[in-house]
């Protein structure tokens, strides 16, 4: 008899300072798809669920695939849009519970809903209440999460991304996917601890690329080939998210069965954990002001390729809103030539350039409209607009390949010598399509300007000439002392001198 196991995925960042809250139709924009069309859109691609479906495959199993619902890193979930999920998941675990034989889920670790600090914990309880204690229960974490103590009780096997970008997604669904098929069979009984650090967030901001906690990295691999070692998971935490349990974690998913593992697993976590926290003074990014980045631009003479300057603070990727314009005015002021920036997410405004036509001049207040004293407010420009889209696309890179993704209505306006690209949905800058696919050719430019904190790495590092990261004062800026931070325990690094381990 075939092992039968439901799946889903529910996927969101929450970022707490935001104002507003993340609906359905935020979901519905990314993706909010049921059963056999998730499956076959997202298979075959960097997802979770091409990581299950890859183990289903070779396992046998009878997949029962309910939900895939991603939304972009944004304010609190409201509990409408976190009810319909996790309604939905839950409604068909308890049609099928007396015939399951494990429970998988693509999950992100940070969320937050309106009512409650722990969407992840809330999801898994109330399978718990679903399905009862017996059931295996297996999970993918992105490793930005923040992992409460309640997500390591009550989920069996936890599997975080150990790559930054996130680069692993698939992988890392089979790991989980293979841990579970061996609990099903009854080969192991998993249970995963946690080991945590007072800490906002690692001081590499997650970064397994470069800084000083690569070797950590490293380490945790290696070590999931000891006995009774299943999965040991780095999380570098969420700073954006003001909750209790916030902040780097250690995961360790141990075999209860094998003699001697539940305290090897613990000796694992509260070492890496205390690796974490001496390496909190290091920092792997070095970030310039606005002025500085562009000062740089205009001595930039490269062969290799152009400049790429990232805006970390003004992440969509955190939850920030995406329509700072202190850079974008840097830039102008300096006077950069043959250059790009992307994205200026304004819906007012796409929606006026998209009305136009290519060719036309137009002069409009562009961005800085959700909080102006985070990034910047609104900038006047004049330019002639040289694009006008729909905004959909599919990705080509390492982490959007295969994708569908839509920027929603979306125009190029050039603004003396930058091609800005004003757009109506929220979204990252991770894939070159996000340019070509709008007429930008980001390696014939100059200087190419992006909101990213370090997805963007993955497609752009290898047509730069050089990467260099800027603090634009937006909602997300590192200096994490700007932010009101109300519900983290204190004292906690590097908010409180006082803080120990």
């Amino acid at each position: 008899m075939p092992h039968r196991v439901l799946t889903a995925e529910f996927i969101h960042e929450s970022n707490t300072f935001k104002k507003g809250v993340t609906d359905l139709h935020a979901f519905e924009i990314d993706v909010l798809l049921e059963g056999e069309v998730a499956l076959k859109t997202l298979c075959n691609s960097n997802t979770g669920i091409s990581g299950f479906a890859d183990v289903a495959e070779e396992a046998g199993w009878d997949m029962r695939h309910v939900i895939s619902a991603y939304a972009e890193p944004g304010s609190k979930v409201s509990r409408q849009a976190f009810d319909h999920v996790a309604g939905k998941i839950c409604a068909a675990a308890l049609a099928q519970k007396d015939n399951l034989d494990g429970i998988l889920l693509a999950l992100h670790g940070a969320m937050v809903t309106e009512f409650c600090e722990d969407g992840e914990g809330e999801l898994l309880r109330r399978l718990r209440d679903v399905v009862g204690p017996d059931i295996p229960v297996a999970m993918t974490l992105d490793l930005h999460a923040n992992v409460t103590p309640q997500m390591a009780e009550l989920a069996d096997i936890i599997v975080s991304y150990k790559t930054y970008p996130h680069i692993d997604l698939r992988e890392r669904g089979v790991q989980a996917g293979q841990l579970l098929e061996a609990a099903m069979a009854g080969e192991t009984r998993p249970k995963t601890l946690r080991a945590h650090r007072p800490m906002l967030d690692d001081p590499n901001g997650g970064r397994t690329d470069t800084g000083p906690l690569v070797p950590l990295y490293a380490d945790a691999l290696a070590h999931e080939s000891e006995p009774g070692i299943h999965a040991v998971s780095l999380n570098a935490g969420f700073s954006d998210a003001d909750i209790f349990h916030m902040g780097p974690t250690v995961l360790v998913t141990y075999d209860t069965g094998t003699d001697g593992a539940e305290g090897r697993a613990r000796e694992i976590a509260e070492r890496l954990a205390d690796g974490i926290w001496h390496a909190r003074d290091s920092l792997a990014n070095d970030f310039l002001s606005v002025d500085d980045a562009c000062r740089h631009a205009l001595s930039y003479r490269s062969d290799k390729g152009p400049l790429v300057i990232a805006d970390y603070a003004d992440n969509p990727g955190s939850g920030a809103y995406g329509d700072a314009t202190n850079l974008l005015a840097a830039m102008l002021k300096a006077g950069l030539e043959n250059a790009t920036f992307a994205p200026m997410i304004d819906p007012e405004a796409a929606a006026a350039l998209c009305s136009g036509q290519v060719g036309d001049e137009v002069r409009l207040a562009l961005g800085g409209k959700n909080d102006p004293d985070f990034g910047g407010g609104p900038i006047e420009v004049t330019g002639e607009i040289r694009h006008i889209s729909d905004g959909r696309l599919t990705g080509d890179g390492p982490m959007l390949g295969g994708l569908p993704f839509s920027f929603g209505p979306t125009a190029v306006l050039r603004v003396r010598g930058i091609d800005i690209l004003v757009v109506t949905e929220r979204g990252q800058m991770l894939d070159l399509q996000q340019f070509k696919a709008f007429g930008i050719e980001p390696e014939r430019k100059s200087t190419v300007a992006l909101k990213s904190m370090q997805h963007f790495r993955a497609a752009f590092e290898p047509i730069a000439g050089e990467v260099i990261v800027c603090d634009s004062g937006a909602l997300s800026t590192p200096q994490m002392s700007k932010r009101p931070y109300v519900n983290v325990r204190r004292p906690i690094w590097p908010l409180d001198a006082d803080v120990q381990p």
